[in-house]
């Protein structure tokens, strides 16, 4: 019972650290030696601990194999090996001190504990709040075999298309539905969340017209945290928010003249729940476009089933969330944000889009087109920073509309329009309250009478119904209907507003003068899988074309593909978590507030650093949280002139992108042959720019993988200039107990946890890129409008908002936090170390073989990171490029490791701790096998044509009459090694062609069946 009382006192731990005291699980010793990691792995015999321990789980080799791969490289034990390949001055071995049992729980005490907390959660509670946020019904069977499926959830985003057809053909569903519902022909395959789609929207407008205009209309009645991202993402450009009420049209017309403004956001319906009427939104349009602006539209995919289509009234952008189609609260995130254009931005889009293209046979297939235009590439000439969807929440999003079909979705809206309008007569008719906005979908925005305030009103609702209605003001509150609405909880909200509790027999209609006139999902996959055999039937066939952990392992560099394991995932469905709505009263959200303020905690004591933020819902969104943080704090220090931005060669592009995004500067920094960075360069530059030195962003270990022994100096050298160091925390996975930012020096860094913290990559998204910065940062960090998230005192210093949600996406951090639990302060170490011994241990198998690149034979530096870098330039000469190597390892049964990135014609290698001995050789000795297969091609063997031709799908094998001629056999191509003939994936299309999908984009095609005749038509 003490036992147990100790593991949950969270409260207790939390006193402790902040008092100064050691915690409670304070680890004595950072012991990474060999005889620890058996003792970790592996519990004493007779022991009266549990036997259902996480580390060996989630660690790939057992002890023995451990010592068999230092041997191979001449090691002995792991803590000397350790202190052989990180610097000296970079190693720090500073205990951990997390708010977790030293050894870590055991899978079923985490469950157990996991459990409390979440019954803190007031779940049960109806939540009628809207505001972007609405209840829905996610089909089991989308929730069993997608939500929950780890064939889904593990896989990487589909930058190679052939081992992606599956979700690329999800996500071109996806790109339909919005095509469809919006009107407009473009769609991209999602965004992070509404408030910075809108952003999104706003910066394409400002870039369309050459940032030579500063004004930008904001809707009124637009979500309240939307107009905060917008704030936020304004304010770096000196973007001035008029905002206006589109019903004014008289007040409106010299606002919308003015030759300032370059581009306006309306909401519709809008958050009081209003639709704009067409003719007025039009006549918006046409203003805004005789000045040259760009009008976007913030809209709601359900109610566009009914509701004419932003299109129809001039629309350039339409965005909003796709949420409601099956994606629960989820105390706010992730959720999948839509975005779609005009044909003429199409260039312009922010995100990936899914587009048809042909493989090597002439067969239709799918692939990310229009690569080139996204933002990464461009680096400091980007226009956004945008490299993350939210595809898994895409894909449920496009299957709940395959389920459910245009009449099922149009069945649904038209319920929550009628339970809407019922609610919104008996208002009017039967009590003193006014309903203040004449037309509705969901929502209605309720003037109370005289003597009831929105307190009192709002207490009562959840006391006596556990109903939570949103205030708007003192004396106004607003409802929002949705399709969990039943004729209970209609009942409730009649006695709550004081009208009789009569109803009629049916619900009324929706108006006609409001209605589309066109058909929407005509389509043959939305009007065919509407059983659950046929759905299930439908997602393992979309399942089985795609590669993902479940198949093989994905060694994918700078990504960190690690084991996301099952007792990680559960919670994430559970309605104690799924069913929070990110704006109820903090009071009754007791269990997800204490499991992100112990998370921060131990984010903070594993960075080094002192405050921490969960908001930002990607990488990227870290990226540029983190800069605009220090920009505050400069400003804040009247240095407000400092915008210029350090930057090495070798980063990735999105830190450029970032710094432009925040109106910086960006000032490239040289590496070394070795790799290294270029201390003299570094030094030289932050002379020359001591004036104007904002930051520096760096990534630790390199992005070449190396542990540089000069960091230490990089970061003193900005310090000293006046400048702060953003340290990137991409590759955080090499370095938990092993050293640290903010050990290192650094003031910011933004961490990956969907790398090193084990949150799924989910076919591209989503991720949590938190920030953690030193003190002197701490008061800077993200707010938000409607949530207070302060830590410690509030402050007025601190940034607007980065996301919609206060937490960003908080019902997947329950993943992080229990990774971090199980793994304990002990075992989380090992996580690093293993991660390096894996790669290292690879790397000399492959010496012989290959030229590794900045850690090779001839290398100053003689071992890797955590990833290793192969380099497959010298095989040019004899025809062979490393996009060959990369589609010939998918008929091995692997993704390829990153390709041409940091450097091209290489490939980045990236183990991770999580695979085992066996599955390592099996890779290596595809690489290997590959090596022959390039020296065959280089002496002209005609079995060296195998790699011309990978990747070699069943279609290509059984069909092709060209076996003859091609000089290899059908076996060769498909089993180049024993263990395939037992355990084989098909690459399901043959290799595409890399330019067709540019030159022919269809990204709105409704099914993979009808792409051959798009294609002609494209033709």
């Amino acid at each position: 019972m003490l036992r147990s009382r100790l593991l949950t006192s969270t409260k207790f731990i939390a006193r402790s650290l902040h008092s100064g005291r050691p915690s409670l699980y304070a680890a004595s010793v950072a012991n990474v030696s060999s005889n620890q990691y058996a003792k970790i792995y592996k519990p004493a015999a007779r022991s009266l601990e549990p036997l259902d321990t996480f580390q060996r789980r989630h660690l790939g080799p057992n002890p023995d194999n451990v010592q068999d791969m230092l041997k191979t490289m001449g090691y002995e034990d792991l803590d000397k090996f350790i202190e052989t390949l990180v610097p000296p001055q970079v190693l720090e071995r500073r205990p951990l001190q997390l708010e977790a049992p030293q050894k870590g729980f055991s899978e079923q005490e985490m469950l157990q504990h996991l459990q409390e907390i979440a019954n803190k959660n007031k779940f049960q509670a109806r939540n009628f709040i809207g505001k972007g946020y609405y209840g829905t019904v996610l089909p089991p069977v989308i929730q069993r075999n997608l939500l929950e499926c780890p064939e889904w959830y593990t896989s990487y985003t589909p930058y190679q298309p052939e081992i992606s057809q599956g979700r690329l053909e999800s996500l071109l569903n996806f790109q339909t539905v919005v095509s469809d519902l919006t009107g407009l022909p473009v769609a991209n395959a999602s965004l992070l969340d509404e408030g910075t789609a809108a952003g999104e929207a706003m910066l394409l407008s400002f870039n369309t017209a050459k940032r030579k205009k500063s004004k930008f209309i904001v809707d009124k009645r637009l979500h309240p945290q939307t107009k905060s991202v917008l704030k936020t993402r304004a304010t770096p450009f000196n973007i001035e928010l008029v905002e206006v009420d589109p019903l004014e049209v008289e007040a409106n017309k010299t606002i919308l003249a003015d030759k300032a403004v370059f581009g306006g956001l309306i909401q519709y319906p809008a958050t009081d729940g209003t639709i704009i009427p067409g003719e007025i939104v039009k006549s918006i349009a046409e203003s805004l476009h005789a000045n040259k602006a760009l009008l976007s539209v913030a809209s709601d995919l359900m109610a566009l089933t009914l509701l004419k289509p932003p299109s129809e009234f001039g629309a350039d952008i339409a965005l909003g969330s796709s949420q409601r189609f099956g994606v629960p609260f989820g105390y706010g995130g992730p959720h999948a944000a839509f975005f779609a254009v005009t044909e003429k931005l199409n260039r312009k889009i922010p995100g990936r889009i899914v587009g048809v293209s042909k493989d090597r046979l002439g067969s239709p297939a799918l692939r990310l087109a229009l690569q080139t235009r996204e933002q990464h590439i461009k680096r400091d000439k980007a226009t956004s920073n945008i490299c993350t969807a939210q595809a898994l929440l895409a894909n449920i999003a496009a299957n709940y509309c395959v389920y459910h079909g245009p009449q099922g979705l149009k069945d649904i809206a038209g319920r929550i329009y009628g339970f809407t309008t019922v609610l919104a007569n008996k208002i009017s008719a039967e009590t003193p309250h006014t309903v203040v906005n004449n037309t509705w979908f969901d929502t209605l925005t309720i003037k109370l009478a005289e003597g009831t305030s929105s307190e009192r009103l709002l207490k009562a609702a959840y006391e006596k119904y556990s109903i939570n209605l949103f205030g708007v003001d003192e004396n106004t509150v607003s409802v929002s209907l949705d399709e969990t609405v039943t004729r209970k909880d209609l009942l409730n909200l009649l006695q709550v507003f004081g009208a009789s509790e009569e109803l009629p027999e049916l619900l009324p209609e929706f108006p006609e003068e409001l209605s589309r006139t066109d058909s929407i999902l005509s389509n043959e996959v939305f009007n065919q899988h509407h059983s659950e055999t046929a759905m299930l039937r439908y997602l393992h066939r979309l399942q089985s074309r795609d590669l993902s952990l479940a198949n093989s392992m994905i060694p994918l560099g700078s990504c960190t593909m690690k084991l996301n394991s099952t007792v990680e995932m559960m919670p994430v469905t559970w309605p104690q978590f799924a069913n929070m709505h990110p704006f109820q009263p903090v009071e009754q959200a007791e269990g997800y507030l204490e499991l992100i303020k112990s998370l921060e905690a131990d984010l903070a004591d594993i960075t080094g650093f002192d405050n921490v933020s969960l908001q930002p819902n990607s990488g990227a969104s870290g990226e540029y949280a983190g800069l605009r943080v220090i920009k505050s704090y400069l400003e804040a220090q009247g240095q407000s002139h400092r915008n210029v931005c350090l930057i090495p060669i070798s980063a990735h592009g999105t830190n450029p992108a970032s710094a432009a995004m925040c109106g910086m500067k960006v000032v490239p920094v040289n590496c070394l042959s070795d790799g290294a960075l270029d201390l003299q360069d570094l030094e030289a530059k932050a002379e020359k720019h001591k004036d104007d030195l904002a930051a520096m962003m760096i990534t630790y270990p390199s992005t070449y993988g190396l542990f540089g022994p000069g960091i230490r100096a990089a970061i003193d050298a900005v310090h000293k200039h006046g400048g702060q160091v953003y340290l990137d925390g991409a590759n955080m996975n090499a370095q938990v107990g092993l050293t640290s930012p903010g050990d290192l020096g650094a003031d910011v860094c933004h961490l990956n946890l969907h790398k090193t913290f084990a949150i799924p990559h989910g076919g591209g998204g989503p991720g949590v890129g938190p920030i953690c910065v030193k003190s002197h940062l701490g008061p800077f960090l993200p707010g938000h409008d409607l949530v207070n998230i302060a830590t410690g005192a509030p402050s007025d210093l601190r940034i607007s908002a980065v996301a919609s949600a206060p937490y960003g996406s908080a019902s997947i951090l329950p993943i992080s936090y229990a990774y971090i639990k199980m793994m304990g302060s002990t075992g989380l170490p090992f996580s690093s170390v293993v991660a390096i011994l894996n790669a290292n241990y690879m790397m000399s198998r492959l010496k012989p073989h290959y030229s590794i690149l900045f850690a090779g034979d001839n290398s100053t530096t003689k071992h890797c990171g955590h990833e290793f870098i192969v380099d497959l330039r010298e095989f040019k000469a004899a025809g062979v490029e490393a996009i060959d190597v990369a589609k010939r390892l998918q008929d091995y049964g692997f993704h390829a490791p990153t390709l041409a990135f940091p450097v091209p014609g290489t490939l980045m290698v990236e183990p991770t701790e999580s695979e085992n001995l066996q599955e390592l050789d099996r890779f290596v000795d595809a690489l290997i096998a590959i090596r022959r297969e390039i020296d065959l091609y280089a002496a002209g063997d005609p079995k060296g044509a195998v790699l011309k031709n990978a990747p070699h799908s069943l279609t290509d094998l059984v069909c092709s009459t060209d076996w003859d001629a091609r000089g290899y056999s059908r076996e060769f191509a498909a089993f180049p090694l024993p263990f395939l003939k037992h355990n084989k994936f098909w690459p399901p299309v043959a290799r595409l062609d890399d330019t067709y999908g540019d030159l022919n984009l269809i990204c709105t095609c409704p099914s993979v069946e009808d792409v051959a005749n798009d294609n002609a038509e494209h033709d």
